[in-house]
């Protein structure tokens, strides 16, 4: 098993970091991505990676930090991006939900970063909350600016209708513990409805808990919760879901075993 999206240098890790890795590993998760939201956490990421053999990491910078973003800020991200172990740009987008950056600076700060990817020919890692259609408009543009883009929307909460867009557009779509929320019938669906090549599992540790552990902090070891919810929900064997959804997660980060 793999999951796509953690972050475990996060502060709710600080005291047994080495323990989570430890457990991930007895319960058959063989890679990890960790994610970067900001500098010190893409600098934590790479140096988690580069001493751990089944841990790789993503640089970038979230929205929520996006008013932090400067040229010095870009200029180590791309010197990042050319370590052996980073695998992507990323976690990237618009948030505004919460709304911790001014809009326009999301914006502003999303172009730079996509433009960042596309100087170091690298996937992309995608937050979007709240701001559905100003990340299908941004990522549609950006498309046809640079028709190698490859992105992954991590925490996918948006519409069939628009999976299905970012589906034609060749992206990815990562779902996570959202999928086993009781009241959550839009992430069901996508979960139904997705293509199985363009599927990824993720935790999002420490957040997003699945069922039955929802309100505990999150673990990669808990991604095959997630596996069983999507297995069960389209009618699949739990075994061939991890497979496909593994070789999809090795194919966008183009992490070769």
């Amino acid at each position: 098993m793999i999951d796509s999206h953690a972050h475990l240098d996060d502060n709710r890790f600080k005291k047994d970091q080495a323990q989570v890795i430890k457990n991930f590993e007895k319960n058959g998760v063989d890679l990890v991505v960790n994610i970067g939201a900001d500098l010190v956490s893409s600098k934590s990421s790479v140096f988690l990676a580069e001493n751990n053999e089944r841990i790789y990491a993503t640089v970038g910078v979230h929205p929520h930090d996006a008013k932090n973003y400067n040229q010095d800020v870009e200029d180590q991200l791309e010197m990042l991006s050319g370590r052996e172990k980073v695998v992507a740009i990323g976690e990237i987008g618009l948030d505004y939900y919460y709304d911790f950056s001014p809009r326009e600076i999301q914006k502003e700060v999303f172009w730079k970063q996509l433009e960042l990817a596309k100087r170091v020919k690298m996937p992309v890692v995608i937050h979007s909350r709240d701001a559905d259609q100003d990340t299908m408009d941004i990522l549609k543009q950006a498309k046809k600016e640079n028709p190698d883009l490859i992105c992954l929307i991590h925490c996918y909460s948006g519409s069939v209708e628009m999976m299905r867009e970012y589906v034609k557009m060749g992206f990815y779509i990562a779902l996570g513990g959202a999928t086993t929320f009781k009241n959550a019938k839009t992430p069901k669906k996508v979960a139904m409805e997705v293509p199985i090549e363009n599927l990824l599992l993720e935790t999002d540790s420490p957040y997003m808990t699945p069922e039955p552990n929802r309100g505990k902090r999150n673990e990669p070891k808990y991604v095959r919760l997630v596996a069983e919810q999507i297995a069960n929900l389209r009618g699949m064997d739990v075994e061939e879901v991890i497979s496909l959804t593994d070789k999809n997660t090795l194919d966008f980060y183009g992490i070769a075993l």
